[in-house]
C-alpha cells in the first residue's frame, strides 16, 4: 500500500497525533483526503518511513545539520519564495494567480524589487547592445566553424554564461540599481544563446521571442504562465549553487552558471529527459506497464510527486487545467498520469506539465529544458542579489566519518 491510514502511520512513527499533523503542515509527510471516508486522511508511506528512521529523543546539533541539507528545515533565510498550505507564493503572492496575467519579466520586477516595466526596458536594451555587437564581430572576422558551435540549447548556455564569467566583475560591494541591470544583461544572454533561432523582435518579452522563435504564435499565452510559474521555488538545489557561488563574490554570471549546470541534473531540470524515456516506454508498451517496470527499476518516478505539494503540485494543475484534452495524440500522456497515481499514488508535477505542454503544441524536444532554465534564471537571480546584500559566505562544516588519524 502507498497510503497509510493515520492510525498505521501513528504506529510506525510512535508519536503524538499533533506531531503527525504539524509534520504534515511543514511538508514533510504528504497527506491525502480518504476516497471512502472525506472526514479522514490518509499519509503516505515512504514519508512515513523515512521520518521514522530518525531517532527520537533530542537530535544532536551534528545531526540537525546534516539533515537541514536534505529536504529539511531551511537553511537560508529568503524573502523571495515559499511553498505553503499547497501554494507556490512569490514575496508573499500566489504564483498561479500572478500567471494568469503577468510576464516573467513582471516576475523579475517583483522579485528583484525593481521598478514596474525596468526589467523589460534593461532586457530589450541589453539585447540590442548585444546584436550591434555580434553584427559588428560578424563583419570584422570570418563565421566561426560549424563544429565549434553548440548543438544545443544547453551547450549554447553553457558557453554564454561562461564567456561572460571571465570578463563580468564581482557582485560584492556594488549598488542595488547597478546589480538589477547586470541581472536583466544575464538574463538577455542566456535567453540568446539558449533559442534555436533568433526571433525577429528582440524588444519584447521573452515569451513572445520564445513563440516568434518557435513559430507556434498560439502558445505564447501558455509559454508565458509557464515561464512565470517557473520563476522561483525556494530554496532547492541550483538555486542553492547560485548563493554559494555569489556568497564568495563572484559575478552574476557565474552564480547563474553555477545554477544552470546543477538544473541539468535529472533530479532536478534534467528531470523531462527521464520523462521522455518513460513516456516512450507506454507508447510501446502501455502505461499501466511501463509505470509498473519503472517503479520496479527502484528509480523514482520522473513527472510525478513532489514532497512539497501533499496534493499535487499547483504549477502543474495550472497549466493542465489549460492544455487540450482530447487529442489523440496526447491520450498517452493522460493514461500514464492515471496509471502514476492508481500505483505510485503521485500526481503529475511541472516537469509533467512542461512535457506535455511541449508535446500539445509540438515544441522542440529541449523546449521543457528551455523553459524551465529562463524561467529560473529570474529567480536565481534574485537570490543572488539578495544574497549580495547579505554579505556572508556561505561555508558548511563536514562531519568527519573517515578513518581515525593514525597513531604511531
Amino acid at each position: 500500500m502507498v497510503w497509510m491510514t493515520a492510525a498505521e502511520a501513528l504506529n510506525v512513527l510512535n508519536v503524538r497525533p499533533q506531531t503527525l499533523y504539524a509534520n504534515v503542515s511543514r511538508g514533510k509527510i504528504r497527506a491525502k483526503s480518504d476516497a471512502d471516508d472525506p472526514r479522514r486522511s490518509l499519509y503516505h508511506r515512504d514519508d512515513i518511513l523515512r521520518m521514522a528512521k530518525r531517532s527520537n529523543g533530542r537530535r544532536k546539533i551534528e545531526t540537525v545539520s546534516a539533515q537541514a541539507m536534505q529536504w529539511g528545515d531551511p537553511v537560508l533565510p529568503s524573502a523571495l519564495s515559499t511553498a505553503a498550505d499547497g501554494r507556490l507564493l512569490y514575496r508573499g503572492r500566489d504564483a498561479v494567480t500572478l500567471s494568469e496575467t503577468a510576464t516573467l519579466e513582471d516576475i523579475a520586477d517583483l522579485l528583484w524589487q525593481a521598478e514596474p516595466g525596468q526589467v523589460l526596458a534593461a532586457t530589450a536594451a541589453a539585447a540590442n547592445a548585444a546584436a550591434t555587437t555580434a553584427a559588428a564581430a560578424i563583419a570584422a572576422a570570418p563565421a566561426p566553424a560549424a563544429s565549434a558551435r553548440p548543438a544545443s540549447a544547453l551547450g549554447a548556455g553553457l558557453l554564454a554564461l561562461a564567456l561572460r564569467c571571465a570578463t563580468d566583475s564581482p557582485s560584492l560591494g556594488r549598488p542595488a540599481a547597478e546589480l538589477r541591470a547586470e541581472a536583466a544583461s544575464v538574463l538577455s544572454t542566456l535567453t540568446a544563446a539558449m533559442m534555436a533561432a533568433p526571433a525577429s523582435d528582440i524588444n519584447t518579452t521573452i515569451s513572445h521571442r520564445l513563440a516568434l522563435a518557435w513559430q507556434r504564435p498560439a502558445a505564447e499565452d501558455l509559454l508565458r504562465r509557464a515561464l512565470v510559474l517557473m520563476a522561483d521555488h525556494e530554496l532547492n538545489a541550483s538555486t542553492f549553487a547560485t548563493r554559494v557561488a555569489i556568497s564568495t563574490g563572484a559575478s552574476l554570471a557565474a552564480g547563474i552558471l553555477a545554477g544552470f549546470t546543477t538544473l541539468t541534473g535529472p533530479l532536478h531540470g534534467g528531470a523531462s529527459a527521464e520523462l521522455t524515456q518513460l513516456i516512450a516506454s507506454a507508447h510501446q508498451h502501455g502505461a499501466s506497464p511501463a509505470v509498473q517496470a519503472w517503479l520496479g527499476s527502484g528509480r523514482p518516478l520522473p513527472g510525478f510527486g513532489h514532497k512539497l505539494y501533499a496534493e499535487g503540485d499547483p504549477r502543474a494543475r495550472a497549466l493542465l487545467e489549460l492544455l487540450p484534452k482530447l487529442q489523440p495524440k496526447l491520450q498517452t500522456y493522460f493514461d500514464l498520469a492515471a496509471a502514476a497515481e492508481a500505483q505510485a499514488g503521485e500526481l503529475p508535477n511541472i516537469d509533467f506539465a512542461l512535457t506535455l505542454l511541449a508535446a500539445a503544441h509540438e515544441l522542440p524536444d529541449d523546449a521543457p529544458f528551455i523553459l524551465f532554465a529562463l524561467g529560473r534564471c529570474v529567480g536565481w537571480l534574485a537570490h543572488a542579489l539578495e544574497q549580495v546584500q547579505a554579505n556572508r559566505l556561505i561555508r558548511p562544516r563536514a562531519r568527519y566519518v573517515g578513518p581515525s588519524a593514525e597513531t604511531c
